[in-house]
């Protein structure tokens, strides 16, 4: 008896390769508003997915409307009429008021709406359109007022009247109604859509198949049909994804080879620096030190996120990371995106280094002259002669952990043999800064930093110095608020996160508040003066630089003359902001820091790696200007002494009319949410659902696969779901190469191309 073949199933790829995708056939004249909306071929066309659905099963003559034995209808009405006329009236107080009346066979109704000429452009007399709004009465008949409509050719089409129609995003030059048409016209056409999806795993999930999907999800005959739609469709977008993301991760583990750092026992360089701490470690502290001295004895690099609030003490895990590094024989780099924080840290690291070795520098950390490993500072602001020095320092290895920003990337940058890369603020950074700072590793002879082939000084052990260990170096991010993107990525389980979310013990909450209008900021005034009294200080942040006359925001350099001369006259008032000279910036942080100073003016060059302790009042101008993220770094700067400290949001918004206006609503909603937790992670959340995910990988993240209708918050049990389904099937097929999983594995290497891998290596 012959074996039963079974063929693989076929049908319309809808995530072909570029090259064998299906070209859209459309008018010539239509052709820009295709391209606005990104749609070249079918399968992009069948992922332009509606915004909503509006049910046209439904729809009433004017006649039941307007005549119904129980009066005018509660709710949204939809009509479905023809245009009779339209007025252009002006009203005595200067607004304009578009009339007109509208009809079917059974009878017509009035229409108006305000201040929008372009609706008597759009509806000329014969136009025929469906309309939505709430049916009220004006002087005793029945008006329709500011309803929305949608042109129609002649609303018969059997995708336009008496079903459940789609809405789509659309374009001036391209309607509702004429994607509607296209789409309808392709579905009837395209034939069988693939299924990548094993048929057993599919049904044991419940769910319908690919093409019963697309085509419920544009035009389904009811509303069940639609969620089952949604809920096929999500799945798909958030499994191949996962999918990817496992699969390239264990390949990274598998074929990458990292540098495994020997763990550090007693006596070693790391493990004296966490006895030398003039402070214990908070739990959360010790086990992310934890985490870290894990990974990096692995064989493959690690790539870690460290979470914490400002203050929470993620600068020590990261030395921690690269004491164990430079314990091991390697170089280490840390990276902040300006050069306060660069420089900050720099001050950090050289005075908690100092008091676990003293202050006793060696020329090299294995010439067995100290212990004390030597640290470098490289910004954009290095005299030329020291820039030099520092260069060969670290090509040859003398250099131990350099601190620098930008400077670090830049091609006369190269390490002897780099082992670990701490990326500070790592939103602030792109993908590929990143990825050009790991790139450096392996730059020496010996790539393995070995010395005579003996005992390390500090105990750290090490390898024969004849030998070459190559490998790409440990990546370690932080962020003390992570950014839209970064809580999807961690959200979606593509970093090894530690959350630091124990601050140590003494710090004093912040109190937030928000002031609106000048009585608010009179109020705020007289907080600064009470805590300048009280021997403290304080920041003044605006969103500008200087005066523009495209907005009426007031700026850093404007007030701080105004607060000198009339707020404050009897205070010393300073100034900092990002386009003064580096040696200016640092005279007027260091005034601050030295108490010379009491009120500082500033722009958001201090959002990050200002530490004054004793400034205990940080009172943000236009606070609706800034970003959640912002907001939370600015008041990240206050609250690090033992003092009381008070954040103020301050905003000229009409607040009192936030019901009424819906931007004033959003600016009053988001500082509410500042002003309501000091958690980063909360705010991060709340982030995510004011702006949306974004592109969550997109081009700008090296090009991984786009989320259509699945969203972070909304679907977190469907991302946990496909993660343990993705980590399931590749533990059985690591090449997605099985019969059942072939086209499921052509949709996943459609999906991903082999340069993504580099996103897990860079962050």
């Amino acid at each position: 008896m012959a074996e039963m073949v079974v063929a693989l199933e076929r049908g319309l790829e809808l995530f072909a390769p570029a090259a064998l995708q299906s070209p859209l056939k459309v008018p010539r004249s239509s052709a820009p508003g295709w391209d606005k909306l990104g749609i070249s071929t079918v399968q992009s066309l069948l992922q332009h997915y509606p915004r909503y659905h509006v049910d046209r099963t439904r729809l009433k003559t004017i006649a039941e409307l307007v005549r119904s034995p129980e009066g005018l209808p509660p709710g949204e009405v939809q009509v479905h009429a023809r245009v009779l006329k339209v007025t252009r009236i002006s009203t005595r107080k200067g607004r304009r008021m578009i009339t007109g009346r509208i009809g079917d066979e059974t009878g017509s109704l009035a229409v108006t709406w305000f201040n929008q000429d372009w609706v008597a452009r759009a509806l000329t007399p014969g136009t025929e359109a469906f309309f939505y709004g709430r049916l009220g009465l004006f002087r005793g008949r029945p008006q329709l007022t500011a309803p929305r409509f949608e042109v129609v050719r002649t609303g018969k089409e059997p995708f336009n009247v008496g079903r459940i129609v789609p809405v789509y995003p659309a374009t001036a030059e391209l309607s509702t109604d004429q994607l509607r048409r296209v789409m309808w016209n392709t579905l009837e056409s395209v034939g069988p859509i693939l299924d990548p999806l094993p048929v057993d795993l599919r049904r044991r999930l419940g769910l319908i198949p690919r093409g019963d999907a697309l085509r419920a999800i544009h035009f389904p005959e009811d509303k069940d049909q639609v969620v089952a739609a949604r809920r096929r469709i999500v799945f798909d977008e958030v499994f191949t994804l996962q999918l990817g993301l496992v699969y390239r991760k264990r390949k990274l583990e598998r074929t990458v080879q990292g540098i495994p750092h020997p763990a550090p026992g007693a006596g070693a360089l790391a493990s004296s620096f966490i006895e030398a701490l003039p402070f214990e470690l908070t739990g959360v502290q010790r086990r992310a030190c934890d985490e870290v001295e894990s990974d990096m004895g692995r064989r493959f690099p690690m790539h870690r996120l460290i979470e914490g609030e400002v203050g929470s003490g993620k600068t020590v895990v990261a030395l921690y990371a690269c004491l164990v590094a430079v314990g091991g024989g390697h170089q280490a780099a840390f990276m902040a995106p300006t050069e306060v924080l660069a420089e900050q840290h720099h001050g950090t690291v050289d005075e908690l280094l100092t008091r676990a070795f003293g202050s006793e520098e060696a020329s090299n950390l294995f010439a067995a002259t100290s212990r004390r490993p030597v640290v470098r500072l490289l910004t954009g602001s290095t005299p030329a002669r020291r820039r030099e020095e520092i260069l060969t320092a670290t090509a040859d290895g003398g250099v131990d952990l350099l601190i620098g920003t930008h400077a670090l990337i830049q091609d006369s940058v190269r390490f002897a043999r780099l082992g670990i890369a701490v990326v500070d603020e790592q939103h602030r950074f792109g993908v590929h800064q990143r990825k050009k700072l790991r790139a450096k590793a392996g730059g020496g002879t010996d790539g393995g930093g070995g010395t005579d082939g003996g005992e390390r000084p500090d105990g750290g052990g090490g390898t024969d110095g004849g030998e070459r260990q190559g490998g790409e170096p440990d990546i370690l991010v932080m962020t003390a608020t992570p950014i839209p993107r970064t809580l999807a990525v961690t959200i979606y389980g593509d970093l090894d996160v530690s959350v630091l979310d124990e601050l140590p013990r003494g710090r004093k909450p912040i109190h937030t508040t928000i002031a609106a209008g000048d009585a608010g900021r009179r109020q705020a005034y007289g907080l600064i003066r009470s805590e300048v009294a009280a021997g403290r200080q304080a920041f003044v942040v605006y969103a500008l630089r200087e005066d523009s006359a495209k907005t009426e925001l007031r700026s850093a350099k404007a007030e701080a003359k105004r607060l000198a001369a009339e707020v404050f006259p009897d205070l010393q008032v300073g100034l900092v902001h990002g386009d003064m000279a580096s040696a200016d910036k640092e005279t007027a942080m260091a005034a601050f820091r030295d108490g010379a100073t009491q009120v500082l003016v500033a722009t958001t060059v201090v959002e990050v790696g200002v530490d004054v302790p004793n400034a205990s009042v940080m009172l943000i101008e236009d606070a609706e200007r800034f970003g959640l993220a912002q907001l939370h770094q600015l008041r990240g700067r206050i609250g690090r002494g033992r003092h009381g400290s008070h954040c103020v949001l301050a905003t000229n918004l009409p607040l009192e009319r936030d019901d009424s206006e819906p931007a004033v609503a959003l600016a009053h909603d988001r500082l509410k949410a500042v002003a309501s937790t000091a958690d980063g992670f909360k705010l991060a959340l709340a982030d995510l659902r004011y702006r949306g995910e974004g592109e969550l990988f997109g081009a700008r993240q090296s090009g991984v696969p786009q989320l259509k209708l699945a969203r972070v918050l909304e679907h977190q049990d469907v991302v946990a779901m496909a993660r343990r389904l993705a980590v399931s099937l590749l533990t059985d097929d690591p090449e997605v190469t099985h019969f059942a999983n072939i086209n499921l594995g052509r949709e996943m290497r459609s999906r991903w191309g082999a340069r993504e891998l580099d996103v897990v290596q860079s962050g």
